[in-house]
Formats: structure tokens, C-alpha cells, sequence
């Protein structure tokens, strides 16, 4: 089996990520993959800041915010149906201590519905969890190609969540992710005579593992008014760990390689026995996360807040895949963000009622390659355009940032992302004023 991916002598064959490949990180080989689901455009656009929630705008990082009062701009009859999706394109520069690449992705981020219910809400969707997708060669000490790495697919969740608003200030919610999707790793060694010349059948190794599980987020929101016109926010979410069903299976095969187009013939192949090893069906372990966050503004003006959010990744293990030179602890995320708006009931100037957003983030992500810690750090900016009836906006976001580090012969990405949302508005029942 794989048992180390050197990133040392980085030489990332160009290539172009197709759509659904959510990641072109080198990083995401690790684990199940980056993690891909940092929330809405909104969140995102405040670097990742989820506390805040509003009557307009879904926010399904903290199923507290499904529940709600009777809206007055609705006659006190009821709340706005709310539906998002959304999507993001990222631009990656990855450099090495000797070569530089770089790779770009197209995703869907997010299909989501939420429904009130009088006090109640009920929100759910579709989203990717985590991605994986590289492409990935390492050199010998002559220089010559020793392996080349690929990888594909990640972790999907269907949730369905449920809010409550116990007072005007307090709300509580619970959701259920279900789990599933595919990784694929395969691992090419070329094998050369004693004159450097390569052999004409090179070794490959495959392995693919098909996940499933069940998780749940627990969420809590309390949004006291602490003046005539300031608004205190917090929010707590907590998930505990949860298994993940991991059904595997490995295949060696000796192959032919056309390095004109880079396909791969394979002159025989040997499926591995996995049960025998009892490998044929493992169990991994998704890490709890733990999320708090302060806050505070001027309600439909501005607010500015932080989260810290702490993953125990260390809980995380891969009896399948085993990397010597990888180890796992436990990672954590600092957000700062917050929004303002002109004046959101202007009726003749567009764009005072045009939400701008900003924040930043430190992400300690838990990996530990060759004893060094990758980090990842961003600057985020983003606007909400308003769009139709109901307050329904169009939500822009932007961050530039980087991952990793150059250091122990690594890889350093420099990443720009860009977020495109739509959050739209609508009633599904309304009181008649005439008959």
C-alpha cells in the first residue's frame, strides 16, 4: 500500500480540474480530503463567521437559525420561505522549493431550503463536505520519475434540520447529515534498468473506498438587545464525533504508460483480498467540532463579531491508506468578520441598501506533514446585491490566501476564491385580505 507521499521534488504535471473535482490541493490526500464546506457565501464573505443569523439569509451552520418570530414587514403572519445555492471558482498557485504550478476548480457549493413553521423552522439541502483531487510526481536521487500520485472524489451531506425559538432571544436546533460519496488514490512507481533506462511495465496500485455515515449538529443562538440600538449576538454549535462506514478495495496491476497522452494500459491485474486482512470494511472516525462566537451591531446597519472553532482531527485515523511521514492533531479555526449597510430601507439609492462584507481567518488545519504544521490563513470581501421582491440578493464574495509552507521540502498554495450565491425570498401562505 501507499506508505508516504513525498511532496519533496514538487513536480505537478499541468493539468486542467474538471468541474466536479472540488479541490486541486495536494493536501487533500490526506485524511478524506480538504474540507470544503466553510458555509454560505455570506458566511464566507465575513471570513467564515457563522453567529450571525437574520430572517432573510439561511445559515445552515447552526440549525438554531431555522426557528424564528413572525415577521412584521408580513403582518405578523408568518416568515419568508428561504431558498440558496451556491457555487465558487478558485484560482491556485502551488509552489515548490524548485517548480511552480498552477491549477484552477469550478464547484457547486450549496443547494438549501429552509420552511418556517410558526415557531419552528425546518431547513435542508445538499452540500460537498470534503474534495479531493490532485495530480501529483516525485523524482529519485537521479532525478528521474520515481511515482506519480492522483487522487478524486470526497465526502457529500444531505441534511435535515430543525429550529426552535424558545423566547425572542433564544433559539435552539439540531440537524442530520447524511454522509456519502467515494476516494479514489492510485500510485504509479516507475522502475528503471541499471543504465537509467526505464522498464517497459511499470507497477500501479488502486485503491478506492466507498463512505457513509450519519452525524448531527447541535446548535444554540442568543441575540439579546443590550441598548435602544445595539444587539448582542452568540452561537454555539457542537457535533459530536460519528462514524463513517469505509467499504475498500485494492487492485495492483502491472501497466503500460503513453506519456504522449498519458493513458494507462494494464497488462494484468491482481484484486486484493481485503477481507482476509480485514480491511474489506473499516470504520473512520469523523472529529467533533465545537463552534463559539461573540458579537455585536446595530440590527439591518452593521455587526462585527469572532468564532473559534475546534476540530478534534486527532481522533482521525485510515486504516487503508497509511502515510509514515503524516500525523493528525487537533485543529482549530479563528474567524473575524462582520457587515455594514448604508441605509437598507432606501428606496431611491440602490446601493445604501447593497450589504458589504469582510472578515479574516487563521485555520490551523490539524495535518502535520514531515513535522510541520499546515496552516491556512485568508482575507475575504463580498457584497449583497438585493434582487426581486421579499429581500431576496444576490451575495459576491472574494478571498485570497494561502496553505501550507515551502519548508521540509513541502508546497505552498496561494489561493483566490470566488463566491456566487443566490438567497431568494417568498411566501408559500399568505392570509387573504378579500374574499
Amino acid at each position: 500500500m501507499i506508505k508516504k507521499l513525498c511532496l519533496v521534488l514538487f513536480a505537478v504535471l499541468a493539468f486542467n480540474v474538471h468541474s466536479q473535482e472540488g479541490t486541486s490541493s495536494p493536501y487533500s490526500f490526506y485524511g478524506i480530503g480538504s474540507l470544503k464546506f466553510k458555509g454560505t457565501v455570506e458566511n464566507r464573505s465575513m471570513g467564515g463567521l457563522s453567529i450571525y443569523t437574520d430572517s432573510i439569509h439561511m445559515n445552515f451552520r447552526n440549525p438554531a437559525s431555522y426557528g424564528g418570530m413572525p415577521l412584521k414587514s408580513f403582518n405578523n403572519e408568518g416568515r419568508a420561505v428561504k431558498y440558496t445555492v451556491g457555487g465558487s471558482h478558485s484560482e491556485i498557485s502551488l509552489k515548490g522549493d524548485s517548480s511552480s504550478e498552477k491549477a484552477s476548480t469550478t464547484t457547486f457549493d450549496y443547494l438549501a431550503l429552509s420552511v418556517p413553521m410558526g415557531k419552528f423552522g425546518m431547513g435542508f439541502g445538499l452540500l460537498p463536505y470534503t474534495s479531493v483531487g490532485y495530480k501529483l510526481q516525485s523524482l529519485n536521487d537521479e532525478d528521474l520519475l520515481a511515482h506519480r500520485y492522483r487522487g478524486e472524489g470526497g465526502l457529500n451531506k444531505v441534511f435535515l434540520g430543525i429550529g426552535y425559538q424558545v423566547t425572542k432571544d433564544l433559539s435552539v436546533g439540531v440537524d442530520a447529515h447524511y454522509n456519502f460519496g467515494n476516494i479514489q488514490n492510485t500510485s504509479v512507481e516507475f522502475v528503471y534498468d541499471n543504465e537509467g533506462n526505464l522498464l517497459q511495465y511499470q507497477s500501479r496500485e488502486q485503491n478506492r473506498s466507498d463512505l457513509s455515515g450519519l452525524n448531527f449538529n447541535f446548535g444554540v443562538t442568543y441575540t439579546p438587545m443590550i441598548s435602544d440600538k445595539l444587539q448582542l449576538t452568540s452561537g454555539l454549535t457542537y457535533s459530536p464525533a460519528a462514524d463513517l462506514t469505509s467499504n475498500n478495495e485494492r487492485i495492483f496491476s502491472t501497466i503500460v504508460t503513453n506519456f504522449t497522452t498519458g493513458q494507462e494500459f494494464a497488462a494484468n491485474e491482481i484484486v486484493v483480498d481485503l477481507n482476509a486482512l480485514g480491511l474489506h470494511r473499516t470504520n473512520l472516525t469523523l472529529p467533533s467540532r465545537t463552534a463559539f462566537g461573540l458579537g455585536i451591531g446595530q440590527p439591518r446597519k452593521w455587526f462585527v463579531g469572532a468564532e473559534y472553532t475546534a476540530l478534534k482531527t486527532s481522533e482521525f485515523s485510515n486504516s487503508v491508506v497509511e502515510v509514515d511521514n503524516t500525523t493528525f492533531e487537533d485543529a482549530s479555526t479563528i474567524s473575524i468578520g462582520g457587515f455594514y449597510i448604508p441605509q437598507y430601507s432606501s428606496f431611491n439609492n440602490y446601493w445604501k441598501r447593497v450589504v458589504y462584507r469582510a472578515g479574516m481567518r487563521f485555520e490551523n488545519t490539524g495535518l502535520e506533514v514531515n513535522n510541520e504544521a499546515i496552516n491556512e490563513f485568508g482575507i475575504s470581501f463580498g457584497v449583497g446585491l438585493p434582487v426581486g421582491r421579499w429581500f431576496s440578493n444576490a451575495n459576491f464574495g472574494f478571498e485570497v490566501g494561502k496553505r501550507g509552507t515551502t519548508k521540509a521540502n513541502l508546497v505552498q498554495e496561494n489561493f483566490i476564491n470566488f463566491q456566487l450565491s443566490l438567497s431568494l425570498n417568498d411566501r408559500w401562505f399568505e392570509k387573504r385580505k378579500f374574499n
